[in-house]
This record gives structure tokens, C-alpha cells and sequence, in this order.
């Protein structure tokens, strides 16, 4: 039995937060805004290549922002992966749009571009935007889907709260579409524990989600308004800690990939599993090592893992079969729910030892035999 837990993919402190975190109370800049999340977003800014970016309160608020700027409102028709965490998806809700779910490729597990061809054929009314998710860290297959976005007009916004660090023909993913979106919650590859960041080359949009992430107030002395915004802003204290953790993602980039193939030479034996295909030009961050098995259950191996103090996790389940979505439009043949009744994540935190992925995979071959 492992006596201290070993998790999924847990936070990895460089060492310099505490010192910036520091710097961040000595400034007193207690409160949303401030110089470290100014220097957060130049960061982010100088890794991504991205012109504009603007760091928020999480993820799910900068695919908001991206939705309400593009003027996505009642009735419109967003397109999105299915396959994907439900924060992807809620905030066409929130801006009452009517989501059409994409089911997913094999060859990249990421949305379908024949199928998201088909989805633009057989909307109810054009489509506005496309938030296309960026799963595990891996591109999707972007050459394709730009080129299906810029022929009907419709914006592309890429999640890639995932792919932070993940290139796409030599380019970082998020910074492909209208809008790119990153995470920083506990468990991504760079963590402020909660946070996001949007980001696009068009500053004119990016200023004016700027406006609506602080309340839409205007430009006067007292509080004016003449609409309304959000309460989106990200804490100048988190900024501080988001600062430190982009200093060492070229090695938590290159830490999960070495993971991956500690992975992938364990288990190379196991004929029935398959990992998570990269397309061949790109390179994901490979944030989650994930898998699928031809014949063995992977709720066994799971619970044979959790008995062990060991974490791993489904795959996520396609948003199309959610009992929230329903009734909801989708494009679907199967794919993404394959993948959740046979996929497993993998521990996969950048301080594990190879000592501990062997030791997980011998637990997961025991399952297959």
C-alpha cells in the first residue's frame, strides 16, 4: 500500500511563488489587479507569441468574455467539441445561446472536422463561434477546422485551457483563432489554484472584454454604467503565483512528456491499450497521460488503482450525453462515448518518478490479464 497518495495531476510549485507572493504584499496590492498580473499577462504574452492577453478569474469567465464580445446572444448557434469538461460549454448557456455538440476524430480525440463540416450543414441557422476544445493537452487538427471557420464566417474560439506550452506546426495553441483561452486551475500544468487568461492578436476585442471583466465601468471619476460587466478580474496575489510557474513550464512541458513515455514503454507489452494519439505536426504538453482498453474493464482498474491510494479518472463523459444536454442538438457518431466507457487517466504530475509510473502500470497490467 502507497502510503502518502499519489494524485492525478497535483500542483508543482517552483520555489519562487512564496518570494513573488511576498513582493505582491509588500506592494499592498491586496486586491484584483496590481503589477504582478500585468507581469503575469506580459509573460504569458512573451511564451505564447500572443499580442494581447488578459488574465481573469478562471477559464470558463474568458470563454464568457470571448462569447458576449463577439456579440453571441439569444438563439445563436455556437458550435462545440463534446468532448470535453463542462466549463467549456456553460457559457453559451450563460449568454442563452443554443450549443451544437461536435462528436470527436479518432486520430486526434479532439473534434471531428468532417463531422463539424456536417454541423455547419445542418444548423438550425448559421453559426456565430466554434469553441473548440484542445483535449489533454492536444492539438486538434487546426489546419482543417480554420479553414472550415474562415469559409462560413464563423469565429473560432479555442479552448485550450489544457494546452498551455501544446504547438500546433510550430505554434502555441490558443493563439490560432479570434480568441485562445487558457487555464490555471490546481490541476493544470501552471497553476495561480484558480485562474485564466484570454488572449488574441485583436486588441480592440480584447480591451473591450477587459471593460466587461471589471463591471463595464466607465470612464469617469464616480461609478458610471451604461451596461453591464462581470466581476472577472484576476487577484493580483494568484498573479503573483502565475508569474513563478511560467518560469519553469518549459520543464513541466517536457517533465509530462517524459511521463508519457515512461508510460507508453511499461505498458508496451499490453497489446489492447491505446494511448492518446498526437497528430504528426503537432506536439502536445501531454498535461494527462490517457488510455483506452480493447477488452478490459477500466472501472476495475481504476478501483484497483484507488485501493492502492492511487488516483486516475474516466476520460470526461461527452457533453451530448449529459443528462443537462439532452435534448441538445449534436453531430455525433459514437466516438467520444467509445473513448469514455473505455478511456482511464493516468497519474501524471510532473514530480512523479519513474519508480511510481512503473509501479502504476504493473497495477494496470494486472488488470488486463
Amino acid at each position: 500500500m502507497i502510503t502518502h497518495r499519489l494524485f492525478l495531476s497535483p500542483p508543482h510549485m517552483s520555489g519562487k511563488e512564496q518570494a513573488y507572493i511576498a513582493e505582491a504584499f509588500e506592494s499592498n496590492y491586496i486586491a484584483p489587479l496590481g503589477p504582478m498580473v500585468e507581469r503575469f499577462e506580459e509573460s504569458i504574452r512573451k511564451f505564447t507569441l500572443a499580442p494581447n492577453a488578459l488574465a481573469l478569474s478562471s477559464a470558463t469567465a474568458a470563454l464568457h468574455l470571448a462569447l458576449r464580445v463577439l456579440g453571441v446572444g439569444a438563439g445563436d448557434v455556437v458550435l462545440t467539441s463534446s468532448f470535453t469538461f463542462i466549463g467549456s460549454v456553460a457559457p453559451i448557456l450563460y449568454q442563452n445561446a443554443i450549443p451544437v455538440f461536435i462528436d470527436s476524430d479518432t486520430k486526434s480525440w479532439n473534434l471531428s472536422p468532417l463531422l463539424l463540416e456536417k454541423a455547419i450543414q445542418t444548423a438550425p441557422k448559421k453559426p456565430k463561434a466554434l469553441i473548440l476544445t484542445h483535449l489533454y493537452g492536444q492539438c486538434a487538427d487546426l489546419e482543417a477546422i480554420i479553414a472550415l471557420c474562415n469559409a462560413h464566417g464563423i469565429a473560432l474560439i479555442e479552448d485550450a485551457a489544457e494546452s498551455l506550452g501544446g504547438v500546433y506546426e510550430g505554434r502555441q495553441s490558443g493563439t490560432f483563432g479570434t480568441f485562445g483561452v487558457y487555464s490555471f486551475n490546481g490541476n493544470k500544468i501552471l497553476t495561480t489554484s484558480g485562474g485564466g487568461m484570454l488572449v488574441s492578436a485583436n486588441k480592440e476585442l480584447i480591451e473591450k472584454a477587459r471593460f466587461y471583466s471589471t463591471q463595464a465601468r466607465d470612464d469617469a471619476p464616480h461609478y458610471e454604467h451604461t451596461d453591464f460587466g462581470y466581476n472577472y478580474r484576476l487577484s493580483n496575489i494568484l498573479a503573483a503565483i502565475g508569474i513563478a510557474q511560467m518560469e519553469v513550464l518549459p520543464e513541466r512541458i517536457l517533465a509530462r512528456r517524459q511521463i508519457f513515455e515512461w508510460y507508453r514503454e511499461a505498458l508496451s507489452d499490453i497489446g489492447e491499450i491505446t494511448f492518446m494519439p498526437e497528430l504528426p505536426n503537432a506536439t502536445g504538453n501531454r498535461w494527462l497521460t490517457t488510455v483506452t482498453f480493447e477488452r478490459s474493464d477500466p472501472t476495475s482498474i481504476r478501483l484497483a488503482l484507488e485501493k492502492e491510494n492511487i488516483e486516475s479518472r474516466p476520460l470526461w463523459k461527452p457533453m451530448h450525453l449529459q443528462p443537462l444536454f439532452q435534448e441538445a442538438l449534436r453531430v455525433a457518431d459514437g466516438t467520444a462515448q467509445s473513448l469514455f466507457e473505455r478511456g482511464l487517466c493516468l497519474p501524471s504530475g510532473t514530480q512523479m518518478s519513474q519508480e511510481e509510473v512503473i509501479r502504476v502500470s504493473e497495477i494496470v497490467k494486472k488488470g488486463c490479464q
